[in-house]
């Protein structure tokens, strides 16, 4: 299995392929359908985000509290589609990847093609396994918001595989 170091190259990006399995190590940033409102409002309204977009991988959960002695509480992934809405603006304005599960929407897998980025998906219901993998949390932004805030996660080993690749590959459909 591959393992990438993130914040992702465009190398490592253009080399994935739909399908395939990975270890990814380095800072991902949680966000879920209230956070992706508020940014891509700020977005269209050319005001400051709080957080640099710019080469994020942005992962769908809304981690539980922390049991005594552990980093975080479960941390599975939600389900992508509630944000398809907002991805193609995220990922236009620099987002690299994003994290979740199930299939994402036609318009969604065009801007993961069009500005190459790649959507991974997470195994759903292990979110106390994976929780394992984060090594550190840090509250980003919008801390009214609990778990839906905006958290800087330090990940090692973090399993994914490519759902949708950058060239629009998408392990959902048939090959033709």
């Amino acid at each position: 299995m591959k393992s990438l170091k993130l914040p992702l190259k465009d190398s490592d990006i253009r080399s994935l392929k739909a399908g395939e399995s990975l270890l990814l190590s380095g800072k991902i940033y949680t966000a879920r359908d209230a956070v992706h409102k508020i940014l891509v409002g700020l977005i269209k309204n050319k005001r400051r985000l709080l957080i640099s977009l710019r080469g994020i991988t942005i992962y769908y959960c809304g981690p539980t509290p922390a049991p005594p002695g552990r980093v975080i509480g479960s941390c599975g992934p939600t389900t992508s589609a509630r944000m398809d809405a907002f991805t193609p603006i995220l990922v236009k304005a620099g987002v690299k990847a994003v994290i979740g599960k199930g299939r994402r929407s036609k318009y969604v897998k065009e801007a993961i093609k069009k500005y190459r980025a790649v959507y991974f998906l997470a195994p759903a219901g292990c979110g106390a396994l994976l929780s394992r993998r984060v090594k550190k949390k840090r509250l980003v932004a919008y801390e009214d918001l609990g778990p839906e805030a905006i958290y800087e996660l330090e990940v090692e080993n973090f399993p994914v595989i490519v759902g949708i690749d950058s060239k629009g590959k998408d392990i959902f459909e048939k090959s033709s």
